[in-house]
Formats: structure tokens, sequence, C-alpha cells
């Protein structure tokens, strides 16, 4: 049964402080309290911090957290995941009936400021920092290390997602990882007024320092749902950050590290691809063992054809059923060898041709039939690790553990994964890149994979514009703009 994930602090705190008075509560009608509210009940009591940790998490799920809304892709962190899977050219617009993501997908938005989808990306990430920023101020700030076990474990979820948003807004709104270059104001404090852009380098000190310090002070956390960062989640993401900016080496004894502490299986053939029994895969079930971090949604969450699933899963009642078909890079679908498992999460021809319907899909398989919601997010998996671990390796010169972590996941996809055995080198890379980009389709990661490998962008014959364009990982066009709103309010930002 699946549990419900209802966030209520005004009933966190009639039911976990004691002696506090009806006069008290009735001044607190909104969902959050201040900081100073927070830290004060804080020091006696860590559920009321854990309270304002939990409604960090509900943001990332929930609609209309980039400021909008009517806009039917503001939907929290899957919804920028169709964003940077879209500008990866791994995921095709090959139908467009409502319009949603047309503007993406023409780069319109991307060299436009004024375009609101530039805002909601922006808007999203900073409210997410500015939370944890409250959290955090309210635990005794960014250099304090709590007494309570308890709360020693929110300050590392917290800077945890703090430095999680900041990277995901270095990659959305710089070309390439340029150490002098200004890109982002940094805000460490919930009270800051406007700052000016700090450079990269300021940015991803900040970023590995909170991951540094999420690792250390979740050491001994024990969660209770997989919508919260652990310390081996936490290991994930500094593992993308030094991956991305080039520390190799660190990158690939931090995947090891969360690979060889045995928690997480790699999802098997069966869980990746309808086989047959709907109740077997989908990536619908927080419960997969190999998720590593995710989110249990429930009908309580009120999702419905506004959310992820709606835009990827022909058997929501939404957009890719009604008309906006989101499909497979067709040139990617081809590189996907014949006796691979894979090859069958995606429909071939037909209405949904390339459409990923036997890899993300309600168990009740009945076409546009899930009205409300209960399909689950997954935001970060084990897969990604072996596949990471084997990158850095090969680019820490380790190409023995790199060929080890590649055929662990591939002789889970192929009969026979022995052909890695006689790769190197640049052949070694590609093949890591392609079975990243094959693996992790559709995740929201393929992005992340194109700008620290520096690749190139060439669509296939089903996308509806730049098919065939060379267009490489640092192209202006691939990165957001700050929005309008930001360069009127910010006295120090420009264009």
């Amino acid at each position: 049964m699946k549990k419900k994930y209802i966030i209520s602090l005004v009933a966190l705190l009639m039911f976990s402080i004691t002696g506090c008075d009806e006069e008290f509560l009735e001044v607190q009608p909104t969902q959050f309290l201040t900081e100073q509210q927070i830290a004060e009940a804080a020091e006696n009591n860590p559920d009321v911090v854990a309270g304002s940790m939990s409604g960090i998490y509900t943001l990332m799920f929930q609609t209309g957290t980039g400021g909008t809304n009517l806009d039917h892709d503001d939907f929290g962190q899957k919804g920028y995941d169709i964003y940077s899977d879209f500008l990866s050219g791994d995921l095709a617009l090959s139908v467009s009936t409502y319009g949603w993501y047309r503007r993406l997908t023409e780069f319109t938005v991307t060299t436009d400021f004024v375009d609101i989808a530039n805002y909601k990306v922006w808007r999203y990430y900073y409210r997410l920092i500015r939370s944890a920023n409250s959290v955090i101020s309210a635990l005794g700030g960014n250099d304090a290390v709590p007494e309570l076990d308890e709360n020693k474990h929110i300050m590392g979820q917290a800077k945890a997602m703090r430095a999680h948003s900041y990277f995901y807004l270095a990659q959305f709104f710089s070309t390439s990882y340029n150490p002098s270059e200004e890109i982002l104001p940094i805000y460490t404090d919930p009270l800051q007024p406007n700052q000016p852009k700090s450079t990269t380098q300021q940015v991803f000190d900040l970023i590995v320092s909170d991951l540094t310090d999420a690792v250390s002070l979740l050491e001994t956390f024990q969660r209770t749902a997989k919508t919260e960062i652990n310390k081996p989640v936490a290991q994930g993401i500094l593992a993308y950050v030094y991956a991305y900016i080039g520390e190799n080496g660190q990158a690939a004894t931090l995947t090891s590290e969360v690979i060889s502490s045995g928690g997480f299986p790699l999802m098997d053939s069966t869980e990746v691809v309808f086989t047959g029994d709907p109740s077997i895969g989908g990536f619908n079930s927080v419960t997969t063992p190999g998720w590593m971090w995710g989110v249990d949604l429930t009908t309580d969450n009120g999702l419905d054809l506004v959310s992820w699933w709606g835009q990827m899963d022909r058997f929501t009642y939404s957009y890719q059923w009604a008309g906006d078909r989101k499909s497979i890079d067709a040139g990617l679908f081809d590189a996907i060898p014949e006796d691979d498992v894979r090859k069958g999460q995606f429909e071939v021809g037909g209405s949904f041709n390339l459409c990923p319907s036997n890899k993300f899909y309600d168990p009740g398989r009945t076409t546009g039939g899930q009205r409300n919601v209960i399909t689950d997010y997954v935001y970060m998996r084990v897969a990604e690790m072996y596949l990471l671990n084997a990158e850095t390796a090969a680019k820490s010169g380790d190409e023995a553990t790199a060929k080890s972590s590649l055929k662990a996941l591939v002789e889970k996809r192929r009969p026979d994964a022995s052909y890695i055995d006689g790769l190197s080198g640049q052949q070694l890379l590609d093949e890591i890149y392609l079975q990243t980009r094959i693996e992790l389709w559709g995740e929201g990661k393929a992005y992340l994979a194109l700008k620290r490998n520096q690749r190139n962008v060439v669509r296939g014959e089903n996308h509806l514009s730049f098919v065939g364009e060379v267009i490489p990982y640092n192209d202006p066009r691939l990165t957001f703009m700050i929005p309008q709103s930001e360069v009127q309010n910010n006295p120090f930002i420009n264009n």
C-alpha cells in the first residue's frame, strides 16, 4: 500500500510541540513558519524543522513552483528534466498538437530572455535555495553543526538540496565550465538583498562545500522514505559535480562507494521493459530496489494531467496520449542493438512511433486511463552510479574499472557484453556515453552527460526542427537566459 505524503507544518506543531497555547496556533494559518519560530522550536523538537525540510521536498513535485498558475509544463524537478532532455536532443517532440515545448525545441525560449520559460527555471531553483537557506539559518547558519543528531541530518539534507539547486542552475544558465565566468548570484541567507553574479568557481566552491558537509552530516541518517536525501544520494550528487568540473578521480571514488554500499541493486531486464506483466517494471514505483531517490505519489498530492506522467506516458490522461508526442531520437533508437532489451522500451510504428510506452507506463496500461497520478517519480537510481563510475574511471586512466562497471550494467541488458573487453581509449568513452544515453533516456540525465562530455547534438528525422544540424554542447541556444524579471529587479544583473 502506498504511503500518504502530506505536509502540514501546522499539524506538526499541533501534534509534536507540547506546551503550545491556542493563540500561537491561531496566528500561524499558513503552511510555512517564520525562520525565528522554526529556530526556537527546533532547539527542543526537531520535528518542526523536519516539517520545513519535508516542505522543500514537496516543492520538487508540486505544480506552479515555477511561478505560473496555468502552464502545464510547470510541475517541479521532473518538469525541468523534460526541458533538459529536449535540449540534449535525445528527446524528440515528434508531434505537436497543443504546443507545449514547441518554443523550447525551436530555441525560441533560450534566445529570448522575455520568454516565461526562462523565469520558471530560475524561479523554481531559487525558491528551493531560499527554502533551504531558511532551514540552514534556523539550525544555526552555514557554519553551524547542530547538537542533536536529528538536526544534523536535517542540516545535511538542506545543504544537499541547496547544492543540487545551484548545480542545476549552473548547468542551465552557463554554456560550459569556465571558472572565471560570472554566471549566477549566490544567496546563502534567506534575508540577503539582491546580489551580483558570482563566478563559476565561487558557485562550485559553495556546491562542493555544501555536499561535502552533507555527506558528513548524513553519516548516521536512516531515512524513512526515499523522498529524503541520505548519504548515498548526497554522494551521487557530489559525484556528478566532480565529474562536471573535471575531478574525475573524486567522482570515481564516490560512485564506487555508493555501488559497494550494496544498498541498491541494478534493475534487471524484467524491470526496465514491459514483458507482459504490468505489475513489473514501468519505472512507476519508488519501492523499486534500484531507485536511490524518488517520491511516492498518491491521490492526495493532486497531480493529474499537469505532471511528468501526463507529458510522457500514453497511459495517463494528458498530452502524450492526446497529441504532444515525445519520443526517442530516431538516431539514438537506431543505435540500440537489436538484442538489447531496451530496444523494446519503445513502440515501433503507429501513432505512438518511438514513444516510451514500454519503459514508462501506468500499470493499468489503458491509453489515457490514469486520471489521478499515483505512479511515482524517480530522481536518481544506482544505474547512474555505474555509468558515471565507468566514465570517470576511464577519464582517470583506470580502464579496467571502467570496463567492469560498464559490463555490470550492459550484461543485464544484452545476452553478451564481452565486446566491452576489447574497447579502449576513445572507443571506450564513446561506448560509455552511448550506454548512458540509452539507459537513462527520458530520466533527465542526458543534458548533464552532453555538457560534461562536451559532445554535439544531432537531431534525428523524427524531430520537428533543426533535423541533422550539428549543435555543439556549448551553443548558447542550449542554455537559458537570465529572465526579464531578474534583470529588471536586480540592479546588479543584466544580459
